[in-house]
């Protein structure tokens, strides 16, 4: 994964979530909050953050690689015709999460990725649709103030399950937003909340 192999800085102030791992606070320092508009990369962080629901986020950090290599590097053309057949081997892949609700899902969306693409000319172009483009800035003081989902994403998995997306409720979604810059949920505290609110990477 992109830096993970870079030091990392230890007398910055961080988010309390992502202490517990250099992983975690890799990725909390090069992307967590950093909008994204590259397709690929919205649809591996849908895929991703639907493979999570019910588990910690680090689980699936540590089999990211795993699940590029599962998921033709998330190329939603791709991922869109694997077949009964590709599905079954995947069940038996070790490094992702094994679950054939969340493998058939992620096939699933891979469609419904596409025709919003169709429809839209992005994936982009319809997600940040939802925040006219622009990211929203919080400025939450602590962990606690971070809601687990809004009227925002309510709307936003709404429109998802409309389309034909599964394991997108809205509490998945409000993540993906998080993690796609949608918002910038950074404490203010964290040296990453002033960078993103002036539009620094």
């Amino acid at each position: 994964m992109r830096g993970y192999a870079r030091p990392v800085a230890k007398d910055l102030e961080r988010c309390g979530w992502c202490l517990a791992d250099p992983i975690y606070v890799a990725y909390h320092d090069e992307e967590w909050g950093v909008p994204v508009h590259d397709d690929r990369r919205l649809f591996e962080f849908l895929v991703l953050e639907g493979a999570q629901a019910g588990l910690s986020w680090l689980t699936i950090l540590r089999k990211r690689a795993a699940y590029r290599r599962a998921f033709a590097e998330f190329d939603p053309e791709r991922v869109a015709r694997f077949d009964a057949k590709k599905i079954a081997r995947l069940l038996t892949d070790p490094g992702i999460v094994r679950n054939r609700l969340k493998i058939e899902s992620a096939v699933r969306n891979a469609r419904a990725f596409l025709g919003v693409c169709e429809e839209y000319g992005s994936f982009a172009k319809y997600q940040w649709s939802f925040v006219e483009g622009r990211p929203i800035q919080n400025r939450f003081r602590s962990l606690a103030e971070i809601p687990a989902r809004t009227p925002l994403s309510d709307a936003f998995s709404k429109d998802l399950k409309r389309r034909g997306f599964s394991f997108v409720g809205s509490t998945i979604v409000y993540a993906h937003m998080q993690a796609t810059g949608m918002v910038n949920d950074h404490v203010v505290s964290c040296f990453r909340h002033a960078r993103l609110a002036r539009g620094m990477r």
